[in-house]
């Protein structure tokens, strides 16, 4: 399910000339109003309204695409008997509460949440709840952070948040998260092994993740910015040693890695707590925070490839345990590539300065 992102409007002027206008230019299409004042907020034909009703006599001037937000079960049930979408609106802050608000909040269609404490705990126990209901679950939060938090928390998340800070730089950060969230995929595509080369002694990086990686993910390693090919996580079988399931045995210092937000780095620019990108053979991507990078003087293998009529390379341990993965996902023993193996790649434009794609005439060999 896409993440949910509601702004809250009830304390924001409707003729506010700074936040509203930020706001109606993000991704934000969710505006949660008072009642009283919905019609005189000036937002965007896409905009859905998301309406605090206090009394039932509120209800006759509502639009029937709003939904109805109220802490007041009366007023919930008499709204969906009128066939509105109605959001409890509940409050948490000890065990009594947590168990009324699932009890609650299941019986419409949101259920938006103020959680008193700083643990996510309460979050963790109210989505373990929900896991087959069909209320769309809600955290209030008052920074982008605390957004991106809530939609990591047990894996699944929260459905969705309700901004409710009228910081400028906070409605930026959260739309960054809200874009971040939609890179969902990259293309990836199958690759031609033209050549390998043994290169002699050289440095070569682990990227070690604070995540566990599946046995068809890795990272994309090359040695220019026009592409690279999907080198492995440490999830195959290895005869004399444990799996490392959070590491990419990535590739010789110089090479580039993919970041978010379309950005390279360089494997000796990473460091603990940098962002990276594991893509999957069928080129899913997901963020991923680095824990530690592991640089040592190793025999270095250079693999070049074809793929989409490019010629990229990327340079490797030249060891049987380090694997690339070729298109289906299945893994390939670097020292036993032959010609014309097909392996997975990412292609794109070339040319980058400090990370960023740049249009100027760059040529890389």
């Amino acid at each position: 399910m896409k993440k949910q992102v509601w702004f809250d409007a009830r304390n924001t002027s409707f003729d506010d000339t700074k936040i509203l206008p930020l706001v109606y230019n993000s991704d934000i299409n969710v505006l949660v109003v008072r009642a009283e004042n919905k019609d005189m907020y000036k937002a965007p034909l896409k905009t859905v309204y998301v309406v605090e009703v206090s009394k039932e006599e509120d209800l006759e001037a509502l639009q029937k695409e709003d939904i109805v937000l109220s802490g007041d079960e009366e007023i919930l049930q008499k709204s969906r008997l009128k066939g509105y979408k109605t959001c409890a609106l509940l409050s948490v802050d000890d065990r009594d509460s947590l168990e009324k608000s699932w009890k609650i909040g299941s019986n419409y269609d949101f259920l938006l949440i103020d959680f008193k404490c700083e643990t996510n705990i309460p979050l963790e126990l109210i989505i373990a709840r929900f896991q087959k209901s069909n209320t769309i679950l809600l955290k209030k939060v008052k920074t982008a952070e605390e957004a991106e938090i809530a939609f990591g928390v047990m894996e699944h998340g929260s459905d969705g948040v309700m901004l409710t800070s009228d910081k400028m730089e906070e409605i930026v950060m959260l739309k960054k998260v809200i874009v971040k969230r939609q890179t969902l995929s990259m293309p990836v595509v199958p690759a031609r092994v033209k050549s390998i080369e043994h290169i002699g002694m050289g440095y070569r990086a682990c990227i070690d993740t604070t995540s566990i990686l599946n046995k068809n993910e890795g990272m994309i390693v090359g040695s220019t910015s026009q592409g690279g090919i999907l080198v492995s996580s440490e999830t195959h079988y290895l005869p004399y040693m444990n799996l490392r399931p959070f590491r990419v045995n990535a590739g010789a210092v110089h090479s580039y890695v993919w970041c978010p937000e379309n950005t390279t780095e360089y494997i000796t620019d990473l460091q603990s707590g940098s962002k990276v990108l594991v893509f999957d053979n069928s080129g899913n991507v997901r963020e991923v925070s680095v824990g530690r990078i592991k640089i040592e003087m190793r025999p270095l293998l250079k693999i070049t490839v074809e793929a989409s009529d490019t010629i990229i390379n990327t340079i490797v341990q030249d060891d049987w345990h380090i694997r690339v993965l070729g298109i289906n996902g299945e893994p390939y023993n670097v020292s036993s590539l032959t010609s014309d193996t097909i392996l997975a790649a990412y292609i794109c434009k070339s040319g980058r300065h400090v990370g960023i794609e740049i249009d100027e005439n760059i040529i890389e060999k």
